[in-house]
């Protein structure tokens, strides 16, 4: 996959229909490594990835968009995020031993999936899918097509070392769509998963679409960051008490909090509580500690 930790848009010249391409390798391998998650939790956090940086492409502002995808079984919460400038996390919450293979409906029987636009200015939007069928891919597809009103192709593939997307979609724009998406959703149809993983993306679209006249942008780089700060994390705890967080600080020496998508560690002693109550409340950005 030499189009790893890339997004790449695709337009047909000729058809009011539009393709993303996405590839993960060392952003996705950062996200899971920070943890000892299952093969199967890995495979899955993979796909929402991928999933979540094909729909971040048509995010017109500043801000994020994260997909959740939540159950009452033993797997809780599976949860991918990305922002406008391509930085992408991950993270899963599970009870007791997983079984080596299964579908992801079929991991999160009876949950939903709950898809969060979160604009840095504006109004935050949510849109809830229930998990039916067998795959992440299906799931996102339905909720176009309910939502949105948009018919939409989406394959996701992940190995442990790798995750891939491909997004498929009919524009809001007036023309014979439906012709169109019949001749483009049975030509992307034809994509195998090893394709997927294995070729770039330029490739691929040559392979899928050769007779048609497509023009790729300029690829963006993708890459795993977490957004998590000292402050961010004083700013948190400041939801207790004064005397709350002292008690604490008393019986256990300091506060300490992990990041549960970068497990870094923040410490705050009886100063920092001190300060963080104060007039001048201010808890820098750097993970200085007294």
């Amino acid at each position: 996959m030499s189009s790893s930790d890339q997004l790449q848009r695709v337009i047909f010249e000729q058809a009011d229909i539009r393709s993303v391409i996405t590839g993960l390798e060392k952003s996705y391998q950062q996200a899971i490594n920070n943890h000892q998650y299952p093969a199967l939790i890995n495979r899955f956090l993979g796909e929402m990835m991928a999933a979540v940086s094909l729909l971040s492409s048509t995010l017109k502002f500043e801000g994020r968009l994260m997909l959740q995808a939540q159950s009452n079984n033993q797997v809780k919460v599976l949860m991918a995020e990305c922002n406008h400038q391509c930085d992408l996390r991950a993270i899963a919450r599970f009870d007791g031993e997983l079984p080596d293979s299964a579908n992801f409906c079929e991991l999160l029987k009876g949950g939903q999936l709950v898809i969060t636009i979160e604009p840095d200015k504006g109004q935050r939007y949510q849109g809830v899918v229930p998990l039916e069928g067998d795959h992440l891919s299906s799931c996102l597809e339905a909720y176009f097509s309910r939502s949105e009103q948009l018919p939409t192709q989406i394959q996701l593939v992940a190995d442990e070392q790798r995750a891939a997307g491909f997004l498929l979609q009919v524009m809001p724009a007036k023309g014979n769509a439906e012709d169109e998406w019949q001749h483009f959703s049975y030509l992307a149809a034809t994509l195998k998963d090893e394709e997927l993983l294995e070729l770039d993306n330029a490739t691929i679209i040559r392979r899928l679409f050769h007779e048609e006249d497509c023009r790729l942008y300029d690829a963006e780089p993708l890459q795993f960051k977490c957004d998590c700060s000292r402050k961010r994390t004083g700013d948190a705890l400041r939801y207790m008490t004064q005397k709350e967080l002292e008690e604490i600080v008393r019986d256990e020496g300091t506060i300490d909090v992990s990041c549960q998508f970068c497990n870094q560690l923040y410490q705050f002693d009886q100063a920092d509580i001190t300060m963080m109550f104060s007039d001048s409340a201010n808890i820098e950005g750097s993970d200085q500690v007294h």
